[in-house]
Parts: structure tokens; C-alpha cells; sequence
């Protein structure tokens, strides 16, 4: 897994701040209707798509950042490289305001609780501290994504990745943190969090 570390880190940062203008939600809202972002990641930003994450209440950062490693094709996501293709840095920073304004919501097709699965799964995040980064109500903040209601079937995806070095991050936390974990970890711990409310 390639390790870029706090440098690269700082560079996006620099990078996405480096607009005249302030990011602004409405610019981002007509920004995500004319790149037709909510085709998969909903009209709302609540995803019904499988394996497609919500952006609903996604801290701004995340978007960010995201976006950038995406444009400058650090981060491989064939579905979104055309559309992250030629995104200027004031227009990605308007559409992480936009994502992060919009109020969280909760796939349709949500399973419903399974209690021993949901028992294993705060454990599991018990253990491996969690909250610490995303927050106790897994809300997210910073860089850090929402993990709330977001859809399962897409966070079991992304902790496989990550655990596997299979996914290209700001730095290598989330691989070390998963070593070990087994897929019914790794399940547990993505039904758990897709039943959190995350506050506001």
C-alpha cells in the first residue's frame, strides 16, 4: 500500500483551501445536479444504490479530500473517475459544503438489527477505539467520514479494503488498526455502525 503519510496530507489541505472564495452549498448543489452525483449517491445524499456510499451530513473535509486523491488519480475508483475528472479545487470544496449541509438519512433497504451481530460489533469498536477519531456518535469530523447510517453493505466493503491494503488513504491507520480482524468482524463492526444515529 503506497504510504503517503502527513506531507501529502498537508498538500491536499493547502490545496483545497487555496480557492479566493469560501466554498458555498448552493454553488455545490447545482455543481452535484449538473455531474448528476445523486444518480448513485441519491438526490438527498442518502445512497440506495449498493456499495455506493451516503454523502448526507459527510463532514466537508471528507468530500475534500476524497475527491482530490480521486482527480489526481491516487485513489482509484473507476465509477468516479470521470466524474471527479477536471474539478477545479473551489468547485470540490463547494461540494464537500454542500454534502456536509444536507441532514443525514438512512438507505431504504437498511437490514434490520441483528442483536447478536450489533453485540459484537461495539465491541469491536469498543476495543479498537473508534469513537476516538470518529467521534462517540460516530458522526464523523475533519477528515474523518461519517460512519452513522451509512450503508452497510458499503462499510463492509471499505474495512475489507482498507484491512487488505486495498485502499489508498491520507496515511495507513485504518490497515494497522484492522489487522486481524476476520470478515465476521469486519461485518459485525459495519452492521453496528449502520445502526447508529449520529446525532444532527
Amino acid at each position: 500500500m503506497r504510504r503517503t503519510g502527513a506531507p501529502l496530507l498537508a498538500g491536499l489541505l493547502v490545496l483545497a483551501s487555496s480557492a479566493a472564495a469560501g466554498p458555498e452549498p448552493a454553488r455545490g448543489k447545482a455543481l452535484a445536479e449538473a455531474r448528476q452525483c445523486g444518480a448513485c449517491h441519491g438526490a438527498d445524499g442518502v445512497a440506495q444504490t449498493a456499495g455506493v456510499p451516503s454523502l448526507a451530513a459527510m463532514p466537508g473535509q471528507v468530500v475534500v479530500l476524497q475527491l482530490i486523491l480521486m482527480r489526481e488519480k491516487l485513489r482509484q475508483v473507476p465509477a468516479m473517475a470521470p466524474f471527479a475528472e477536471g474539478l477545479t479545487d473551489a468547485e470540490i470544496e463547494d461540494l464537500g459544503a454542500w454534502f456536509e449541509s444536507l441532514p443525514p438519512g438512512l438507505p431504504a433497504d437498511r437490514a434490520p438489527v441483528d442483536a447478536t451481530k450489533l453485540a459484537a460489533g461495539a465491541a469491536l469498536s469498543q476495543k479498537g477505539r473508534c469513537g476516538i477519531c470518529h467521534l462517540p456518535d460516530y458522526r464523523g469530523r475533519e477528515q474523518m467520514p461519517r460512519l452513522a447510517g451509512q450503508r452497510e453493505d458499503y462499510l463492509r466493503q471499505a474495512l475489507t479494503q482498507f484491512r487488505d491494503s486495498q485502499r489508498i488513504g491520507t496515511d495507513t491507520q485504518m490497515t494497522g488498526l484492522l489487522h486481524g480482524y476476520s470478515d465476521a468482524d469486519l461485518a459485525a463492526l459495519a452492521h453496528y455502525m449502520a445502526h447508529r444515529d449520529g446525532g444532527s
